[in-house]
């Protein structure tokens, strides 16, 4: 089963961490779709829905879940009290009972945002079986076979394949500037653990740094939490202790943005600009666009219509941007360069994990098996790469790639 460049996507009373706004959504099948951002001729009367967060609005990752939930609902035309954004919901049980209440809130749609909620959600799904729950990150929607349990995400790393590209343009600028040698062009990034989806992500931020500046190095550290301000700052000293020139990272405060400032290090963040906190280090930043997906998603369950048990967003259906580049980027050729290769993305004449442009253990990746993939899709490794590229994202709409490529270290793996 490959999985579509579209995107996809309870009951008893429950004291939430955190209620933001009002919502109350009504869902119905799922299955096939159309493209995301998708219009729709139903009325919202009625329809109430409600989105599950891990954290709240400090939180980068969910405050761009948050954003894109009220862009959507806005456009359907579902007001505030219509729809319930529960936040600072871990995931364990809480997810769960969180679920439950949102259903006898009287959702029909009910939506969680993080990877560890996937289990509870799917419990959910099980129980209250006219309600249509989706997930995003998550990798059991293709093997569940619910009809009313839905994964979603999107090609992000090609979103981070070009912010790549504009910090190997820096790492360039600093070369020719006799401020690093070529030899010392090495990125940092702070990651939060060695999940596939982080692993995807900063494999192809090297790609793109590397498609630009050949002799680019990185070194990864993990901090064990998806949101640690102090953690993840202590990681970014670590790395510019260890001579590392730039930092990133996929973590969701802004420990690490705050000490590439400190330090006058240059910065590409992720789920957001930092500008108004980091002038002096901010390049670019990566995001997620939900705002399509859930527009998509419960514009059909409005129309009483099916859509995408697993479904991917891209960069031509807006799921997948950058933030405008910032003045701290190389002066020349950086927003071309990403321009360029944007279009060669979209258009297919590029793709991020082009085999031959990286190895792993010094020999070309002719095929490639995830070790986190248990499901029987993943056992030919054949099927992930061919035609010169590996398929990121098309077996399922979580990334799957989860190898160390040559030109990066692991500091720790213990996350």
């Amino acid at each position: 089963m490959k999985v579509s460049n579209k995107m996809v996507m309870g009951r008893r009373s429950f004291i939430t961490a955190g209620l933001v706004g009002g919502a109350t959504f009504a869902l119905t099948a799922c299955g096939g779709g159309s493209e995301g951002g998708t219009e729709t001729a139903a009325t919202s009367d009625g329809i109430k829905v409600g989105f599950i967060c891990l954290h709240d609005e400090n939180s980068t990752y969910d405050l761009n879940f948050i954003n894109g939930a009220k862009e959507a609902c806005e456009k359907l035309g579902i007001s505030e009290d219509n729809y319930f954004i529960m936040t600072n919901i871990d995931e364990g049980e809480a997810c769960y009972e969180a679920a439950a209440d949102l259903v006898d809130r009287g959702c029909t749609y009910v939506f969680a945002d993080s990877f560890g909620h996937e289990d509870f959600m799917i419990k959910a799904a099980k129980e209250f079986t006219d309600v249509q729950f989706a997930h995003a990150t998550g990798t059991k929607a293709h093997t569940e076979g619910l009809s009313n349990y839905h994964n979603a995400f999107a090609a992000i790393y090609d979103g981070r394949y070009l912010a790549g590209i504009a910090a190997g343009m820096k790492l360039n600028e600093m070369i020719e500037a006799g401020d690093i040698k070529e030899s010392e062009a090495k990125m940092g990034y702070v990651g939060a653990f060695t999940y596939a989806e982080v692993v995807s992500g900063y494999s192809s931020f090297y790609l793109g740094a590397k498609s630009v500046c050949p002799s680019v190095t990185m070194d990864v550290t993990f901090t064990g939490s998806w949101y640690d301000e102090t953690a993840e700052k202590e990681a970014a000293n670590k790395l510019i202790k260890g001579k590392c020139v730039l930092i990133s990272q996929h973590a969701d405060s802004m420990g690490a943005p705050t000490a590439c400032e400190t330090a006058k290090v240059p910065n590409v963040s992720y789920n957001g600009s930092t500008v108004d906190a980091c002038p002096n280090t901010f390049i670019v930043s990566s995001r997620i666009n939900w705002a399509p997906y859930f527009e998509y998603s419960i514009g059909a369950v409005m129309n009483g219509e099916s859509f995408d048990t697993d479904w991917c967003g891209t960069l031509d259906t807006g799921s997948v941007e950058l933030t405008e580049v910032n003045d701290q980027a190389a002066a020349k050729g950086t927003q071309d360069a990403i321009d360029a290769a944007k279009a060669e993305l979209i258009d297919g004449t590029r793709h991020a994990y082009d085999t031959s442009t990286f190895t792993i253990d010094g020999k070309e990746v002719t095929e490639f098996k995830p070790q986190e993939a248990t499901d029987p899709t993943f056992e030919d490794g054949t099927k992930i790469v061919y035609d010169g590229f590996l398929h990121e994202s098309e077996y399922r709409s979580a990334p799957y790639f989860d190898a160390t490529i040559d030109g990066i270290k692991l500091l720790d793996t213990s996350f």
